[in-house]
């Protein structure tokens, strides 16, 4: 237990290399998807969750029966589930995480809100994605936040982590995707003609922090700023929006 509370940080996390996952949706899709080492277990949980609790122990798991106040001090939340799994780090290298030939990829640039990189995690799961990449100081996506954000998306496609953002920019390139920046006042509208082609091919979607955007020397590498076109009288869109519009539009113009 005492091992497993120093996972709340994010350098007990790297320490260890394993991390903390709570919450039935989060659960299962652990066991379905990932090494899940232990589950701590409330007496409540148990009983709603006995199928979970039986996969878990199925799949190699082992099973450790705590207290309610036991299982809150696992939990970064305001009520627990009394449900928390520990997984192995699900991070792999930019270069395993690109695969050999990646069509969409998203890249969070310097996002420091796990809740903001835990939804992106998911649209780019939605959208159909092949990785997401963090880059710079992004928060860790094995972040209790950012883990329940995503909704289990963390197990569903590869992540990667690289401290050195043009680094990350310049694997992409060379697997052959377009770098895209999502920028307010990009010279591409997505909406215009001449935007399709650029979605239709292989690209890797840049997302910045909410309140400053794509970092400028990132920005200034990329291959075309895009900006999404606001019809009404908002000021812009949130970064979990922004991110959705923009990876949806390349899924669906890679589709027709």
């Amino acid at each position: 237990m005492v091992a497993a509370r120093k996972l709340l940080r994010r350098a007990g996390r790297d320490r260890a290399g394993r991390f903390l996952v709570e919450g039935a949706q989060a659960v299962r899709e652990a066991v379905r998807y990932a090494q899940v080492r232990e589950l701590f277990v409330t007496d409540g949980a148990a009983d709603r969750h006995s199928d979970l609790v039986d996969a878990a122990a199925g799949a190699g798991a082992r099973i450790s029966l705590v207290t309610d106040k036991a299982a809150a001090s696992l939990s970064d939340t305001v009520t627990p589930q009394g449900l928390v799994a520990v997984c192995d780090l699900l991070d792999v290298p930019v270069a395993a995480a690109l695969g050999e030939r990646p069509s969409l990829v998203a890249v969070c640039a310097g996002i420091t809100d796990p809740g903001n990189a835990g939804t992106v995690i998911r649209v780019a799961d939605a959208a159909g994605a092949d990785s997401v990449l963090l880059a710079g100081d992004s928060v860790d996506p094995h972040n209790g936040k950012a883990v329940r954000a995503s909704t289990g998306s963390v197990f569903h496609l590869p992540l990667a982590r690289e401290r050195d953002a043009i680094a990350v920019l310049d694997a992409c390139a060379a697997a052959g995707l377009a770098l895209l920046a999502a920028d307010a006042a990009g010279e591409l509208d997505l909406h215009e003609p001449a935007a399709l082609p650029v979605l239709a091919g292989p690209v890797a979607w840049i997302f910045g922090e909410e309140a400053h955007g794509v970092p400028a020397d990132l920005a200034a590498r990329a291959d075309h700023r895009v900006r999404i076109p606001i019809h009404g009288r908002a000021e812009s869109l949130n970064l979990a929006t922004a991110a959705a519009v923009c990876l949806y539009a390349s899924a669906a113009a890679r589709r027709r």
